[in-house]
């Protein structure tokens, strides 16, 4: 019986029509205005917005593991990530041999490091090892269904939940795909594909010499990762990686900073709200060229331990490359 009522609720939620956005959820009358300024039709973002498939499951791990409590977590496991993929930094030079092509074609393009994305792409997703288990548009209802935005955490939460929301919607209706069908594979926290891009960060795919973009590709996570640096981080001019200092040194005295204080952040002293930080390279020239390239990175991934993890894959990998 419950079978059957489902099934006749969703026959009646896909043939029904609608012109406009009423909603018992105030937040989805929010996403829905959106989209439908975005060009999406009334009917396609309601039923989408009314789909079993899509509001009505949750994402329980997602939901756990983006709570206040887990951020030291996240920090320890950035940091023992950081040392687990030196490992595999031979990996990374024969990516770079295989996909020299691409990496050429996007550092003309885009100015960005080829040693850069390569590092980028082994740290969210080992080169396109590690697959995604979870399905992007759930993890971010789950958010802005349950976020009870009190704080100013919370508050951020729910907006970063909706505007995803928005994207995924917008992105399926361009693409003539239908609400149910609507699946984009994830991380826990909604990143997709190999450069694990946010959904509202789709704006910046771009494609290996082709105008469809697949973020599972690896052309176009190469290209697509580029574009973002360059147009969000105004990454433009390649690194000299003479004028870097000894990454490996550097990053171990970072980690013996960041141990010594609970407020350390690798390139800022305040963040834009005025909260004041202990800077580890602020003020140290010899460490100046690097602060500058970090920052940028840190617009991809805003951890201080990512950003270094990053540089000093990019930074061996360079090294080995030019041995060879």
């Amino acid at each position: 019986m419950t079978k059957l009522l489902l099934a006749g609720l969703i026959a009646t939620t896909l043939s029904a029509k609608y012109t406009n956005c009423e909603f018992q959820n105030k937040d989805y009358i929010d996403v829905c205005e959106k989209v439908v300024k975005n060009g999406v039709s009334y009917n396609y973002a309601n039923k989408f917005l009314l789909s079993y498939f899509k509001t009505k499951k949750y994402d329980e791990v997602s939901w756990k593991y983006l709570q206040p409590k887990h951020i030291t977590t996240h920090k320890k496991s950035e940091k023992k990530a950081n040392n687990v993929l030196v490992k595999y930094i031979p990996e990374m030079l024969e990516h770079l041999k295989e996909y020299k092509e691409v990496y050429d074609y996007s550092e003309k393009k885009y100015g960005v490091n080829r040693e850069i994305i390569a590092a980028i792409l082994m740290k969210e997703t080992r080169l396109g090892r590690i697959k995604p288990t979870h399905d992007a548009f759930i993890v971010f209802n789950t958010l802005v269904v349950r976020t009870d935005p009190k704080t100013s955490r919370e508050k951020w939460l729910l907006k970063m939940g909706k505007t995803n929301m928005v994207s995924i919607i917008t992105h399926c209706y361009k693409k003539d795909v239908k609400p149910e069908s609507c699946n984009l594979p994830s991380s826990y926290a909604g990143a997709v594909g190999i450069p694990q891009f946010m959904p509202n960060s789709f704006i910046y795919a771009d494609g290996y010499k082709s105008k469809h973009v697949d973020l599972s590709k690896m052309e176009d996570a190469i290209v697509s990762a580029s574009k973002f640096l360059h147009k969000k981080a105004d990454f433009s001019k390649l690194i000299e990686w003479n004028k870097m200092p000894n990454l490996p040194k550097v990053e171990s005295k970072w980690y013996d900073y960041e141990h010594k204080y609970e407020n350390a952040s690798l390139v800022y002293s305040k963040n834009k709200h005025g909260k004041k930080y202990k800077c580890f390279t602020c003020d140290k020239e010899n460490l100046a060229y690097l602060k500058e390239y970090a920052k940028k990175i840190m617009r991809y991934n805003n951890s201080s331990n990512y950003a270094i993890g990053v540089m000093r894959l990019a930074y061996d990998s360079n090294l080995l490359l030019n041995q060879n």
